[in-house]
Parts: C-alpha cells; sequence; structure tokens
C-alpha cells in the first residue's frame, strides 16, 4: 500500500499544518515541507511520486555538519512524539510557531497543535523580531498552558530585549515554558531565563526521533536511552522509520537488538541512573599532535568564559600538529578588545586568556591556537551554526 507524497511551501505555515491534519488522519497525502528559496538545492535526487502508507512525512534535513538525507516518519511517531512530549509539560496547550517549518522542531509545534486541538500562533517569516513574538503572544488563548520552542539564540534576542521592555518581559511570563533545543544550552543563558521567572526546558533529539524526546536530560516516558561504546542510542515510538531511497543508511543508523529497535545517534555521552549527558558529536573530533579532541568541549569551555556564549570551535589544517582547534565568535563589534580581526598567539591578551582556560579544562592539545570574529556567523535557518560555513571560512582567513 502507498500514498502519494505532496511537497508544501513551508514559508507557508498554516498551508503545512492543513496538510499535516490531512496526512495525520490518513485523509491527505504524505508532507514534504520545503523552503520555497531552497527547492533548486534540495532537488537532486528526484523525490519518488509515492510513498509507504504509514508514511506521513518527509522530512530533508543537511544538518549543521552537511550529509543531507531525507527522513521519513509516520504519523504514529509523530503523535506518540506529540503525547509524550505533552505528558512531560504538565498539559497540553497552545503553541506559538517561531521556528521553520521544514526542521522537525517547528513541524512538531504544528503536531503538537493538531493532536491538542488548539491553532498555533504564528510568527511572520524571516528574521525573528521580539516585538513581533510580544504581538503574536498577545493573541494567544486565554485560560490554557502557552508554549514556544525555540533555539537558544532566540531566547537570548529575547531576554536581551526584555531587559529594556517591560511588556516583553511579561508577554514572557505568561508562558508555562520555553522548550530550548537544536544545540546547546549555555548555563549562563538558562539562569538568565530562570533568573526572570521562567521555566526552560531542554530539549535534546533529532529528525530521526520526531524532535526532542529527552527533556533536561530525563526521556520521555516510552523513551530508553544507552550507551553502546560511548554512543548515545535511542528506542521508543518516536523513531522514524529511516531514510526515504536509502536502504543501507537506514540498516547502519536503525538496528534491532534483542527484540528492540534502536537509534544511533552519532553523539557521544553517557547515561547515568536513568540520565542522558551528551558529551558531543563522535565526527566532531580532530587530531592534534596524535591527541583526540573533542571541538564540542573545546567550545563548551570558550563559551564560559564573558563574550565567548555563542563562540563555535572548528578544526583548521595546521603544518606542524596536524590539524588545530579554532574559536570563532559573530560580530567583531561585540568582541572585547582587541579582537577585531583574526589574532595571532602572540598579539592577544585575550587568546592567552581563552588558552589558559580550556588548556586547564581539556589538556594542552585542546588549546585553541585563534581567535576568528566573523562579522556574522553562518547560520542555518534553524538558528543553528552552519559547522560548514564556518570551517570554509576559518580556512579562507587562514589561506590568506
Amino acid at each position: 500500500m502507498t500514498r502519494r507524497l505532496q511537497v508544501v511551501d513551508a514559508t507557508d505555515p498554516r498551508a503545512v499544518l492543513r496538510a499535516l491534519r490531512g496526512a495525520l488522519s490518513g485523509d491527505g497525502p504524505a508532507v514534504l515541507p520545503r523552503d520555497a528559496g531552497a527547492v533548486e538545492a534540495q532537488a537532486s535526487p528526484p523525490l519518488p511520486d509515492v510513498v509507504a502508507q504509514n508514511v506521513a512525512l518527509v522530512v530533508e534535513t543537511s544538518g549543521s555538519t552537511g550529509a543531507p538525507k531525507r527522513v521519513v516518519i509516520s504519523a504514529d511517531s509523530l503523535l506518540a512524539s506529540a503525547a509524550a512530549s505533552s505528558a512531560a509539560l504538565g498539559a497540553p496547550g497552545q503553541w506559538l510557531l517561531a521556528l521553520p517549518t521544514h526542521y522537525i522542531a517547528g513541524i512538531q509545534v504544528l503536531v503538537r497543535s493538531l493532536a491538542a486541538g488548539t491553532e498555533p500562533a504564528i510568527l511572520p517569516p524571516g528574521h525573528f523580531d521580539p516585538g513581533a513574538f510580544e504581538s503574536a503572544a498577545a493573541g494567544m488563548m486565554p485560560d490554557v498552558p502557552h508554549y514556544v520552542s525555540l533555539v537558544p539564540v532566540q531566547l537570548a534576542r529575547l531576554l536581551d530585549a526584555a531587559a529594556d521592555d517591560p511588556g516583553l518581559l511579561a508577554a514572557l511570563r505568561r508562558f508555562d515554558a520555553f522548550v530550548v533545543g537544536g544545540q546547546a544550552l549555555a548555563e549562563e543563558l538558562r539562569l538568565r531565563a530562570l533568573g526572570h521567572g521562567l521555566r526552560v526546558v531542554r530539549t535534546y533529539g533529532s529528525t530521526e526521533t520526531c524532535g526532542g524526546c529527552v527533556y533536561d536530560g530525563v526521556p520521555l516516558g516510552p523513551v530508553h536511552a544507552r550507551t553502546v561504546d560511548g554512543e548515545v542510542e535511542l528506542a521508543g515510538p518516536m523513531l522514524a522509520e529511516g531514510y526515504l531511497g536509502e536502504p543501507e543508511r537506514t540498516e547502519r543508523v536503525f538496528h534491532v537488538d534483542d527484540g528492540v529497535r534502536w537509534y544511533r545517534t552519532g553523539d557521544l555521552g553517557v547515561v547515568d541512573d536513568g540520565v542522558v549527558r551528551i558529551t558531543g558529536r563522535a565526527g566532531n573530533v580532530i587530531i592534534s599532535g596524535g591527541v583526540k579532541v573533542s571541538l564540542d568541549a573545546v567550545e563548551r569551555a570558550a563559551r564560559g568564559l564573558p563574550g565567548f556564549a555563542e563562540a563555535v570551535a572548528v578544526g583548521c589544517e595546521d603544518e606542524e600538529w596536524g590539524e588545530v582547534p579554532v574559536v570563532v565568535v559573530p560580530g567583531v563589534e561585540r568582541m572585547p578588545a582587541p579582537a577585531s580581526t583574526a589574532l595571532e598567539p602572540q598579539d592577544s591578551a585575550l587568546l592567552a586568556l581563552l588558552r589558559d582556560h580550556v588548556g586547564r579544562a581539556l589538556g594542552p592539545a585542546a588549546r585553541p591556537t585563534r581567535i576568528v570574529a566573523l562579522s556574522a556567523m553562518p547560520l542555518l535557518s534553524s538558528g543553528k551554526p552552519d559547522r560548514v560555513a564556518i570551517a570554509r571560512a576559518v580556512a579562507e582567513r587562514a589561506r590568506g
């Protein structure tokens, strides 16, 4: 049995909502939400006209490190994820859509709305604007819980704007939870939100798990987590079917062990007494002078210093060491002096401070050799740093 696959313009969230309603009920075709501006880039290989009958959604994603893929998700998985999220948050409610609907986090806001029988509030497409957020929040239903899903940079912009806008702060306090995922949430940012009386729920998951399935380190009700050789694996009813037209990739990533289907996340971490702690991406490691260095760990350590809250760590080729960590920061005007350009180690007290801080935490091989300040940090439309583009910019700067 098959059903038709329909491409829907993700820049029209209400069109995606309508299409998802039909896909989840079985009355309409499966849905592939696609950013209209990215159609040409995403068009190869050609899409099939039909997919399996149980498929409700196909999500195209390149992630923050490349590797384009099309994730196939059933209606049962989407609804199981929505039910588990609702139970973890305490009750169903009304959601505000602030994320693109061609990414799973934005799609799940719509699915949760459909499952709850509520109409989502929707921000205008384009640049995230705290003023528009306040206006959208003002029109939300009274007497029901209010929720919003954000990436950390959006939460930071809201808190920055709320510092000078009592009306916005009051609007933020009317939300029952800020569900924050997509990338690691800096502890400083979490504490800022808590200081304003906001409930922040940190989520972990991926498109292959219908979005966040671990809240504040704890797997949602039907979700199970374990580690195998240091890699985190997840199981539960929210798992995707696999990858469209890629049976070999599906077999590599999803596997059955003792009758349970598991997803290999590609993330390193530990599961201690049921609590999941992610330490980094298995593939985001460089070898510097024969020593393995986790760029995720370098990034976390750097973000602990003032002025480095949005730092990104990437690897750069080096004649002496093979590869070395480089820390990239957005917006030269936001950096403390003298970090106005790519800095040489011998010229910067700031770099010396960074190297000492990271080295004490992670060892000498992890010490960054440079700080590169980019006037605009490349971002994916999900709000995550585009690590491929950032690494390319660093390499070009080094060659120049």
